[in-house]
């Protein structure tokens, strides 16, 4: 099973990181969500400015193991599911979270 994970909260939120280890119990995860805070935001998406993707690095057991975690995205968390889908899952997602 692929899972597509984003939030309203950020990349960087503890419960997103939470999440994304539960999930990656039922399949393979891709984590696409915002760069910063982005709650209250409903429905928007970007479309006068470049959307902005870093890749962002965790390294969970300790120096040297560095892994590529998710995708950071200067957007809004539809944003993040549209390139999620069109940029970095192999295929269509089976499933979208979002939040927690």
């Amino acid at each position: 099973m692929l899972i597509l994970l984003t939030n309203d909260d950020g990349i960087y939120a503890p419960g997103l990181a939470a999440l994304e280890r539960e999930l990656r119990t039922l399949g393979e995860v891709v984590v696409v969500a915002p760069a910063t805070e982005q709650s209250g935001v409903g429905h928007a998406i970007t479309y006068l400015s470049p959307l902005i993707v870093k890749e962002v690095f965790r390294n969970d057991n300790g120096p040297g193991d560095d892994r590529r975690w998710g995708w950071a995205v200067e957007g809004s968390p539809a944003d993040c599911v549209k390139i999620g889908v069109q940029q970095f899952c192999p295929r269509p997602p089976d499933m979208v979270v979002s939040g927690i």
